[in-house]
C-alpha cells in the first residue's frame, strides 16, 4: 500500500500501472490499492488498469475501501452501502482478491451500542455482494484515513474486538494492522492474539509514537515485528503481508520497507 505516493496518485503524477511496475522492480508479489486510485470506474478503464498490472507481472491482493456504516443518518448509511456495492464491483474488475472494509467514522452523535450494531449490519450485508463478485471481505482494526473527518469508530481496541466477535461465524476475515493498536495506546501482541485465528491479511505498518499514528520507515518505530511475525508463523499464517509504506521517502522508503519485512519474516521464530 503506497501511502507515501497518495499525493502523486491524487494529482496524476503516478498511475496504478506505474506503481505496479515499481512494485515489480522492488520484488513485491502483489499490490494493495486504495479504492481512491480507481478514479475512472468505467469497465473499459478498469479492464485496462488490470491489464497494466498483469503486464507488470503483478496482481492486486487487496483493495482498501472506506465505508462509513456508523453515520447517524440512516439515509447516509444506505448511501454508503450503495457506494460500497460500486466499490466491490470495481475491485473485482481490476482482479482484486480481497476488499478491506471499515466500521465507519466515530461521529459524535453515534453512540457505542448503535454504532456497533450498524457496523455489524453493514459488514454482514457486504458479504453477499462480495461473494457474487468473487471477493473476500476483510475487516481492519483501522485508525483514520485522510478522507474522513473523524477517527474510525472501532479504533478503540475494545470496540474492534466486540465487532470482530459479532462477525464470528461469517466468512469475513480480519486484516490486522500492526501500528494502529499502538496509535490508540494499546499493545499490539495481546490484540493480535485475540483475533489471530481469523487473520487472513496483515498491514505491516509502523509508528514512532504511542498514542498517535506517526508513520516511519518500517522497523524504525515501536511495532514489535519480530514478535508479531513469530506469532503469525507459530499459528501457520499463510496470508498476505501488505506493506503499508508511509515514511514519505519515496522509492527509497519502499525498497527499505520491502527489505526489512522480508528479512524480519525470515528471522522470526529463529
Amino acid at each position: 500500500m503506497p501511502v507515501s505516493y497518495f499525493k502523486d496518485f491524487s494529482n496524476g503524477r503516478m498511475s496504478v500501472g506505474q506503481w505496479a511496475r515499481e512494485a515489480s522492480g522492488v520484488g513485491l508479489d502483489a499490490i494493495d490499492l486504495s479504492i481512491l486510485f480507481l478514479r475512472n470506474r468505467q469497465p473499459a478503464a478498469l479492464a485496462e488498469m488490470r491489464a497494466e498490472v498483469e503486464v507488470a507481472g503483478m496482481r492486486v491482493a487487496v483493495i482498501t475501501a472506506y465505508p462509513d456504516f456508523c453515520h447517524p443518518d440512516s439515509a447516509q448509511r444506505e448511501r454508503q452501502f450503495s457506494l460500497l456495492a460500486e466499490d466491490i464491483s470495481s475491485a473485482a474488475l481490476v482482479g482484486a482478491e480481497m476488499i478491506r472494509l471499515t466500521a465507519g467514522q466515530a461521529h459524535p452523535a453515534t453512540g457505542r451500542r448503535e454504532g456497533i450494531a450498524w457496523a455489524l449490519e453493514g459488514l454482514k450485508q457486504s458479504v453477499d455482494i462480495a461473494d457474487r463478485h468473487g471477493l473476500k471481505v476483510v475487516y481492519e482494526n483501522h485508525s483514520k484515513p485522510g478522507v474522513w473527518d473523524y477517527a474510525d469508530f472501532s479504533h478503540p481496541s475494545d470496540i474492534f474486538l466486540e465487532i470482530a466477535d459479532g462477525l464470528a461465524g461469517t466468512s469475513i476475515g480480519i486484516l490486522f494492522d500492526t501500528a494502529n493498536p499502538l496509535a490508540y495506546g494499546d499493545d499490539v501482541l495481546p490484540l493480535l492474539e485475540r483475533v489471530i485465528d481469523r487473520v487472513v491479511c496483515v498491514h505491516a505498518s509502523d509508528t514512532s509514537t504511542r498514542g498517535a499514528l506517526t508513520p516511519v520507515l518500517l522497523g524504525t518505530g515501536l511495532v514489535p515485528f519480530k514478535e508479531v511475525f513469530s506469532m503469525l508463523k507459530h499459528t501457520g499464517f499463510k496470508g498476505w503481508i501488505c506493506i503499508e509504506e508511509a515514511s514519505g521517502l519515496g522509492r527509497k522508503g519502499v525498497e527499505g520497507a520491502v527489505a526489512f519485512v522480508r528479512r524480519a519474516w525470515e528471522e522470526a521464530g529463529n
